[in-house]
């Protein structure tokens, strides 16, 4: 009995073993799937402009109904017009006749959607939700295959720029820490403190949590300035890059050369007279906070 006991929990061991498996295998595919979804759904006209169709862009971000979504392409078209840009250039509408019964049909509300124009809509959406994070990431960073205008990123308020930048370094902590895994990288937290200290002349990540005064689990780059975010941005990347170029595969050196790419980013601020990361000044709210002020204005 005691034998027939063990092997029924071997089996009901081995049976959960197979099927976390597949659920871990199905989430690859589902994150493999949705790192695309946004390229899959873009379309070209006769100009070789690119353009999504709100119809088909608005489940991908989360929304079941078109009157909701609808009222978020309204808030991104004011935005777009006090930028100085003509709606008509970002948001023109492209209706469809479809079939509503047997004998009739009627016109559908579309939009061709610009790459701004979907950036607009996406910014101030809630970033907790997964599809608005990754179309944030999509449409807001500079990405391999286009960036924002100079023209239209200068335009942005500095709130705005904030929240590109964020994203920026979110996008590329993504990649150095995957970089930073397979090159020995088991602690990563040591590994960005590395980063952090030769940026930050000595600091921490807890070092300058403190100096910002921040609250309990507040993160760090959300109360960064854009400049600020910027030095990171660089320091993240080039740090990617050499790791990769150098084909590090341990520890000791993946942490060094973190340490010593940030060191260089400081020095080239030096250089070139700007500020010291440390010395320039923390945002009076997180882009936590702006984006849920943003969230009670819409309801």
């Amino acid at each position: 009995m005691e034998v027939l006991c063990l092997r029924l929990k071997i089996i009901n061991y081995k049976l959960r073993f197979v099927v976390r498996r597949k659920e871990d295998d199905k989430m690859n595919e589902i994150k493999e799937y949705t790192e695309k979804i946004f390229e899959d759904i873009k379309h070209i006209d006769e100009n070789k402009s690119e353009y999504w169709l709100a119809r088909e862009l608005m489940p991908l971000l989360g929304y079941r109904k078109w009157e909701r979504f609808s009222n978020a392409i309204e808030y991104a078209k004011i935005s777009c017009i006090k930028s100085g840009y003509d709606i008509n250039d970002h948001f023109p509408k492209a209706g469809k006749m479809v079939q509503i019964g047997s004998k009739t049909k009627r016109k559908l509300l579309d939009y061709k959607l610009s790459r701004y124009a979907c950036y607009l809509i996406v910014q101030n959406g809630d970033s907790r939700k997964e599809a608005i994070a990754l179309g944030q990431t999509y449409f807001a960073i500079q990405t391999r295959k286009q960036e924002l205008s100079e023209k239209v990123y200068n335009e942005l308020t500095e709130d705005e720029k904030r929240l590109y930048r964020r994203n920026q370094a979110r996008k590329g902590n993504y990649d150095l820490n995957k970089t930073a895994v397979n090159s020995g990288v088991k602690d990563l937290a040591r590994f960005h403190n590395a980063g952090y200290k030769g940026l930050y002349n000595g600091e921490t990540a807890d070092d300058i949590f403190n100096r910002k005064k921040l609250r309990y689990r507040e993160d760090i780059l959300d109360n960064m300035g854009s400049e600020e975010l910027a030095d990171n941005i660089f320091r993240i990347a080039q740090t990617d890059a050499k790791l990769k170029r150098d084909n590090v595969d341990n520890v000791y050196t993946a942490n060094s050369i973190h340490y010593e790419v940030g060191r260089e980013v400081r020095n080239s601020i030096k250089r070139l007279g700007g500020t010291m990361p440390e010395k320039l000044p923390t945002p009076d709210k997180s882009l936590k906070e702006l984006e849920k002020e943003t969230r009670k204005i819409k309801e």
